[in-house]
């Protein structure tokens, strides 16, 4: 049979990490598939980079467009990443021409998949992006496949190895999240610009990846997003202490006749969970179903490796010419919204930084009494000379009664600066 030809467009780390797990690889790869597969042509900004493999023999594209419009290509692959530009028009152009494309651009997949679906359906070819969500984690191939005959309830998880990583070193460390994030940065962990990753919309580009898939595709301008830059090594310190650990969570869940709820938070989990466990830059993905019961699989989120293995995988299938429904259903799904939170029911932990003097726990008391907000446990720390942290978990309550008791905490003379509020995600098994 003849080799499966692949156009590459990105040759950035995972681009080729692609290619050398395609060479280093190639017996298994071709045992697998029922035949060789290979890159046949390339699309960068930079033909003279050495990026440490050999590009000889292969064609050269600046555009990425036209390399996705060469017809000696069999399978198009978009390692650009960005949801807008040249790698969405690239994807275009490639399922315009009914060929199929393999990508590991979340953004682009989650802001862009209705349409990419359309267009895919309308030239009956397919979209491949298992590299999209938590790298070499086969996130996508177990909601979509290995959970196909389930009705899940709820899909998410630890989606985002920089903010793990960050959120572990500064409890394990008791570093404040400045200095820890430009560990990361050093590293190379965290971008020089790390806000997409800090402030929640990597991981949610990847929630709504998965929700889209467990139940209908979401209007990512209805998913709350809430990174982790409020969080600090005093909060990291309470839950040590109340038996939890604090993790960056993107949770989808929906029961039957209810609405899609959905959101993108750091929260307190419970330390006999699964997720608890993970920690550094390691991604978990969570699902519970009536009949699958709850699973959690964990590994690297990202990096050359596990990414690439992730996109060699997904040209396996075409190979051997799967050509599965881009959200796991045969008609193009319509898009929804996702519920308001404000009626979500949950215990919800409170940090506020308060006077330490006569009366204070009395006028914090007050306030929460009057927005009918019952706690559960409290706990203080000495914060500084005349002041103090206090940590108050409450009993279930709702979104709405909890942000509005806060809002009147902060009016106080006695607190200082914003209280942190964190949700008691105690629901995963």
């Amino acid at each position: 049979m003849k080799p499966l030809r692949i156009g590459l467009a990105g040759l950035g780390t995972v681009g080729v990490g692609v290619i050398k797990l395609l060479r280093a690889h190639a017996a298994e790869l071709t045992a697998r598939g029922g035949r060789s597969i290979e890159v046949v042509a390339v699309s960068a900004r930079s033909r003279t980079r050495d990026r440490g493999v050999s590009l000889d023999g292969l064609r050269w594209y600046d555009d990425p467009v036209a390399l996705a419009q060469d017809a000696e290509i069999d399978v198009a692959v978009e390692l650009i990443g960005g949801s807008e530009g040249s790698a969405r028009a690239m994807v275009e152009a490639a399922l315009a021409r009914g060929i199929p494309v393999v990508t590991a651009n979340k953004a682009l997949v989650a802001l862009h998949g209705g349409a990419l679906t359309a267009l895919a359906s309308k030239h009956n070819t397919t979209l491949f992006y298992e590299a999209a969500v938590a790298g070499g984690i086969p996130a996508i191939k177990l909601v979509r496949e290995a959970l196909a005959a389930d009705r899940l309830e709820s899909v998410g998880g630890i989606l985002n190895g920089t903010c793990n990583y960050i959120l572990t070193e500064m409890r394990a460390t008791g570093r404040d999240f400045a200095d820890v994030l430009a560990e990361a940065q050093a590293k190379g962990y965290a971008e020089a610009e790390p806000s997409t990753d800090v402030d929640g919309w990597d991981a949610a580009h990847k929630l709504a990846i998965l929700a889209g898939i467990a139940f209908r595709p979401i209007r990512f301008d209805s998913l709350s997003v809430h990174g982790i830059r409020d969080v600090t090594s005093a909060d990291l310190r309470f839950a040590t202490e109340l038996g939890y650990r604090i993790k960056l969570l993107g949770l989808a869940r929906q029961q039957e006749g209810k609405p899609l709820e959905a959101w993108v938070r750091p929260c307190m989990v419970p330390v006999s969970v699964p997720v608890a466990s993970v920690e550094g830059v390691f991604n978990a993905v969570t699902t519970f179903g009536p009949f699958s019961g709850p699973m959690t699989i964990s590994g690297r989120g990202a990096g050359e490796g596990p990414t690439a293995s992730a996109v060699v995988a997904d040209l396996v299938d075409v190979a051997r010419g799967a050509s599965l429904p881009v959200w796991g259903v045969a008609d193009v799904p319509d898009v929804i919204d996702c519920a308001p939170l404000d009626d979500v029911e949950s215990a919800f932990y409170v940090r506020l930084d308060v006077a330490d003097r006569s009366g204070t726990m009395a006028g914090l008391t007050s306030v929460l009494r009057d927005h009918d907000v019952s706690v559960h446990l409290v706990s203080q720390h000495e914060a500084a000379p005349g002041r103090a942290h206090v940590a108050l978990v409450t009993h279930r309550v709702t979104e709405r009664a909890v942000q509005e008791a806060v809002a009147g905490l902060s009016a106080l003379p006695t607190v200082n600066g914003a209280p942190l509020v964190l949700k008691i995600e105690d629901s995963l098994q």
